[in-house]
């Protein structure tokens, strides 16, 4: 259950009272205001028919399932995506676990057991572009003609309720390019809220404790890497994960200047996400789930030459994170 919406994950966990259902399937990656557009409406719609409104997406995404080599990274992780569909107002979400075999469906199969027998569909809602069944075969006109056949209404979506005050389609490769660029700001306004990368704090090289700047450090676990740099924002510790220090923060947005990329001045290996929250002395989060809510970009990842410049390079970077998050 998230924010009284049912998440299941698979048809044995559907419960026989649902009653009759209103579905829309699709990946809703990032779950953007293009998506939260046509989910709200179909909400309400399904609400004044007396049907639960449900949606179902695939884990993992279909694309990485069919070609491996290539999978597309994600613009948000899983429990984020459920957590942002539950506040569409849906009943229920339907985790399908998407494998070559369950790909193999033909249309039909597809819609029988899953949609129609296994949620009770009286209406299904859809896409125009919506490709489904063995091959992608099945398309709008294929939804229509077995929702004739089996009892269920088709609702194609127009997509005039999903286009931004721009002109442009809200779409998730709209706000992949926009993470790309570093363009936080216009992503957040794509997306209805600010880019989230979350991860597990992990032991750092310690660098920054003696320069005084200590920062967690993050092993992340979901959430688009954007173009690497320094960015303010906020990191929220998810779930303590048995640090109990860290069980008293749980769910307090830290204000954060965050870097993103390679620590060129020092030379440590690796790609570093690390959080230095401002104003909080003395916090330990070390195993603790965090989310990092990314604001604004402020610059690329510098080589300074010295300890001595980048400390002052550090100290200029968060006073421009205490202006842009209104500290002062």
């Amino acid at each position: 259950m998230m924010g009284g919406m049912q998440i299941w994950r698979s048809l044995a966990d559907v419960p026989a009272d649902l009653g009759p259902t209103a579905v829309t399937l699709g990946n809703f990656d990032g779950v953007h205001r293009g998506h939260q557009a046509v989910l709200t409406r179909m909400v309400d719609d399904a609400r004044a028919a007396g049907l639960a409104p449900v949606a179902m997406t695939f884990e993992p995404h279909p694309k990485a399932v069919h070609d491996p080599e290539h999978p597309p990274e994600l613009i948000t992780g899983l429990h984020d995506k459920l957590d942002r569909l539950a506040a569409t107002g849906l009943a229920g979400t339907i985790v399908v676990d998407y494998t070559l075999e369950f790909a193999q469906q033909t249309p039909q199969e597809f819609v029988r057991r899953w949609l129609v027998d296994g949620l009770g569909a009286r209406e299904v809602v859809i896409g125009a572009d919506t490709k489904f069944g063995r091959g992608n075969a099945g398309d709008v006109a294929t939804m229509q003609a077995l929702g004739t056949a089996m009892g269920f209404e088709t609702t194609v979506v127009d997509d005039a309720c999903a286009v931004s005050e721009s002109g442009r389609r809200w779409s998730s490769t709209w706000v992949r390019e926009l993470l790309e660029d570093g363009r936080m700001l216009d992503a957040a306004d794509v997306l209805g809220r600010p880019h989230r990368v979350r991860g597990i704090v992990v032991d750092g090289d310690k660098l920054g404790r003696q320069i005084g700047f200590p920062t967690a450090n993050l092993e992340p676990t979901a959430g688009m890497i954007p173009r690497h740099g320094v960015f303010a924002g906020r990191m929220t510790v998810l779930d303590a994960r048995d640090n109990e220090r860290a069980a008293a923060l749980v769910g307090q947005p830290m204000d954060t200047a965050i870097s993103i990329g390679f620590n060129y001045t020092v030379g440590v290996e690796g790609l570093r996400i690390e959080g230095f929250a401002i104003d909080r002395e003395g916090i330990d989060l070390y195993g603790a789930e965090v989310s990092l809510d990314l604001v604004q970009w402020r610059r690329p990842m510098l080589d300074f030459g010295s300890l001595d410049a980048l400390i002052e390079a550090l100290n200029a970077d968060v006073a421009w994170c205490r202006d842009v998050l209104q500290l002062d």
